[in-house]
């Protein structure tokens, strides 16, 4: 092991374990090794009783053995620290498609065994290990939710660092290793997840311990980190803030004795920082340790295949022996790479690990596949929601007054986190936008998180604060990801527009979700919030670059059980629905709300009604009397949209008194799916009863209009159905002229039902053209004047 000068004024370096204790580290690297193997190989003789025929080998082979030796590694020497160290622990692992090293090393320590009973530690139990793997009826290739200690999926590669820091937020006593594969250190989230430790409180957090495990090689190319001079990559290194120590050969009793030494060190400068900070107070941000690890990729298996070099090379990824069902060549190598292992030496006679192979695994919660952390729901608590009566607008009649919505959500966010200070188990991420977003009444209860020098002109930072801000909303999406499968609880508000630069992280969120609700013994967490505001029509001066409300449409493509959606259209319905989400479990609940001031339509109750229904008529904004089907349906969806077809039922109100007209508002969108399509979907016989079978429907929707169209086509009156939204016509304007150029406005919408009601396009021919004329007048107006027209800008319902 070779290391830098100690800045942190760690201990001396620890003396190294004995020759006894380094062959019982590589007995249980090398059963787990086999394991390894096994699973991408074996569908029978897990032992290797007999040689191996083309009946023992799986017909496909899947996998990735590259990088399960330097997996099968760190697990092998964090079990011993966790035991000798009596540490709570918890593995996130980069390179998450190493499987079958995780899966191994949960089998040897027993925590698959005690969920899944069928798969015992002895040689049935190895056999149905090995033919599950990659199998139709097993289990992925992945680290996914079906392994046990698991919290992170690498189906994606980037974010293993971002969600081992929030793992870490909050959780004191809590150690989060977090093993980083090179070709995962070149993604972007990877790359900014370095600056998780300048949010890293040592008083109240864990510790993370970043290994960055440099094998050389991706799936067909050299890695970056691996190849830069090792001076570039040490400055690398220490300018993200850390203190590395490097390990690093291909001798195994040289590797073992230098990376026990390396986690020694490590944890021992942990201790020192984390003293320094709890029980000196010390204040300055402390450079955290971290290992980097070099050995060769595919180590220990085949040097060499078919003429060509394979270890310690990019053909070492995935199978580095192919065709072995077929290849008698391939199959005795296969049989010579397993034998190496000496697997007499490890299992007994009835495939049971020695007790030398299992000197080091801890015992109970303990072990990296039981820990309680990489199960968080046994660890969530229901959070202690303060009543919303308190932070809810007085409504003494529809549209009489207008408020802020998120900034009355921000007072209630307030009592929220007030109500979580003792526990610390509720926090607010966003990039840099709290204030923005009119939240920063949540300043009240706690500051920013912030480690580095303040200034005198800095405002609200706080070392221990549970405000997380950072221009990288791909580190906000991480680490809130880890704060929740971690037994917490958290909200992200974010720009509407660029909720986008997440979208591939909330697919494997979501896919983890819907994969965890499929195993009993994985306990429901908090649901992932996402509060999008700052929206597509309220823009004002941000102009076209930041009006995008497609993240909605994306998050309703996904499994439908895991999903929902909400658009409030006031100030109380975003707090009745806030008090639902955040009392959530095992959802992504996306919630789009506007800061800007919006009329106040529904009191606290009428809020909760209309948002346990998720779409109801308001029946005071229409003219229906009862006593027969409406002539034309008004639905909106989001608060603009609300305002634009309230104002058109106005004017329909006035102009055309005999035109019965029903006003159905949308609070969640997936309402209008069929049952049998979405949980939350209507039943088809109230669907037709709102909307009706063959009546017009002209709906006003805060997003792109196909959305609608797409969520309804199999409904009755499909054809009747017409929606108007966003349609990419954007730039720096007024309000109203935004929803004038993408023909959402109330001018608008009363032509539309002019031209689709029958029998009334005649006799409202003059209105249709008044109509037109003032969308003429306005476009005029709003170029002159810089504002728009007084009717809109001083309009209200009542009056």
């Amino acid at each position: 092991m070779s290391e830098a000068p100690d800045r942190t004024g760690g201990a001396q370096r620890p003396a190294g374990p004995s020759t006894e204790e380094i062959a019982a580290l590589d007995a249980h690297w090398r059963a787990a090794n086999y394991l390894a193997v096994g699973q991408i190989y074996l569908m029978d003789n897990p032992l290797l009783a007999r040689p191996l025929t083309p009946e023992d080998i799986k017909p496909r082979l899947l996998g990735h053995w590259g990088t399960s030796p330097g997996l099968n590694l760190v697990y092998t020497h964090l079990n011993r620290v966790i035991k000798d160290r009596d540490l709570t622990a918890l593995a996130v692992w980069g390179p998450g498609h190493g499987g079958p090293a995780i899966v191994a090393n949960s089998w040897l320590e027993g925590s698959w065994s005690d969920i899944y009973r069928d798969t015992p530690r002895d040689a049935d139990g190895m056999g149905r290990l090995f033919k599950q793997f990659s199998f139709p009826g097993g289990i992925p290739s992945h680290v996914a939710p079906d392994v046990p200690g698991s919290i992170h999926e690498g189906g994606e590669l980037g974010y293993a660092l971002t969600h081992a820091y929030g793992a870490a937020f909050d959780h004191p006593g809590l150690l989060v290793a977090c093993v980083i594969g090179d070709g995962e250190a070149e993604t972007g989230p990877l790359a900014a997840s370095w600056h998780s430790d300048k949010f890293l409180d040592p008083v109240h957090d864990g510790a993370v311990l970043p290994i960055l495990h440099l094998n050389g090689y991706k799936i067909a190319n050299p890695t970056v980190l691996a190849r830069l001079p090792e001076d570039e990559l040490d400055a690398l290194l220490r300018g993200y803030g850390h203190d590395p120590l490097y390990v690093e050969g291909d001798d195994p009793a040289t590797v073992h004795r230098d990376l026990a030494v390396a986690l020694d060190t490590a944890l021992d400068r942990i201790a020192v920082i984390q003293e320094r900070a709890r029980g000196q107070g010390a204040v300055e941000r402390p450079s955290w340790p971290m290992i980097v690890l070099r050995t060769p990729k595919g180590w220990t298996g085949p040097r060499e295949v078919d003429g060509l070099p394979v270890e310690n090379t990019w053909r070492s990824h995935q199978v580095p022996l192919p065709g072995v069902r077929e290849n008698a060549g391939h199959r005795r190598q296969l049989e010579e790479w397993m034998r190496s292992y000496r697997p007499e030496e490890l299992f007994d006679e009835d495939g049971r690990p020695r007790p030398e192979v299992l000197r080091y695994v801890p015992d109970g919660d303990a072990r990296l596949g039981a820990t309680p952390y990489a199960n968080g729901g046994r660890l969530t608590r229901d959070l202690p929601l303060p009543a919303l009566d308190g932070h809810a607008v007085d409504v003494a009649a529809p549209g009489r007054s207008s408020s802020e919505p998120t900034q009355v959500l921000g007072g209630w966010l307030e009592a929220v986190l007030t109500a979580t200070a003792d526990q610390r188990d509720f926090r607010l991420v966003g990039p840099d936008e709290t204030a923005s977003n009119r939240l920063d009444a949540v300043y009240g209860a706690t500051g920013k998180t912030w480690e580095e020098k303040t200034l005198p002109t800095d405002e609200h930072l706080s070392r221990d604060g549970r405000v997380m801000e950072v221009l990288a909303e791909h580190l906000c999406q991480g680490w809130l990801e880890g704060y929740l499968l971690t037994g917490r609880h958290g909200l992200f508000s974010c720009y509407e527009a660029f909720a986008h630069i997440v979208d591939s992280m909330v697919n494997q969120h979501i896919k983890w979700l819907r994969a965890s609700r499929r195993l009993d013994w994985r306990r429901p967490v908090a649901s992932l919030n996402y509060l999008l505001t700052s929206h597509v029509w309220r823009q004002d001066h941000n102009g076209f670059s930041h009006q995008d409300p497609g993240f909605v449409d994306h998050i309703l493509n996904k499994s439908p059980e895991a999903v929902r959606v909400y658009l409030p259209p006031d100030a109380n319905t975003l707090l009745a629905v806030a008090g639902h989400v955040l009392a959530s479990r095992d959802y992504v609940n996306v919630v789009v709300a506007g800061k800007q001031p919006t009329f106040d339509w529904l009191t606290l109750e009428q809020a909760r009604a209309h948002c346990a229904r998720g779409a109801g008529v308001w029946a005071w904004a229409g003219t229906e009397d009862g006593t027969r089907e409406p002539d034309v349906v008004l639905a909106c969806a989001g608060d603009v949209p609300t305002q634009e077809v309230l104002a058109a039922a106005k004017l329909l109100r006035r102009h055309l008194p005999e035109l019965s007209v029903r006003v159905v508002n949308v609070v969640d969108v997936a309402r209008l799916m069929p049952r049998g399509e979405h949980p939350h979907g209507m039943p088809d016989a109230e669907y037709d009863a709102l909307f009706t079978r063959d009546k017009p429907v002209v709906f006003a929707y805060h997003g792109y209009p196909w959305l609608i169209h797409r969520l309804a086509y199999r409904r009755h009156g499909h054809g009747n159905l017409h929606v108007r939204g966003y349609k990419e016509e954007g730039t720096t304007t007024t309000p109203f002229d935004m929803v004038v150029r993408n023909d959402l406005d109330r001018y608008r919408l009363v032509m539309d039902v002019i031209d689709r009601v029958p029998g009334i396009g005649v006799r409202a021919v003059g209105l249709r053209q008044a109509m037109a004329d003032t969308r003429f007048r306005h476009h005029h107006w709003v170029r002159e004047h810089g504002r728009d027209l007084p009717e809109v800008a001083e309009w209200s319902w009542e009056g």
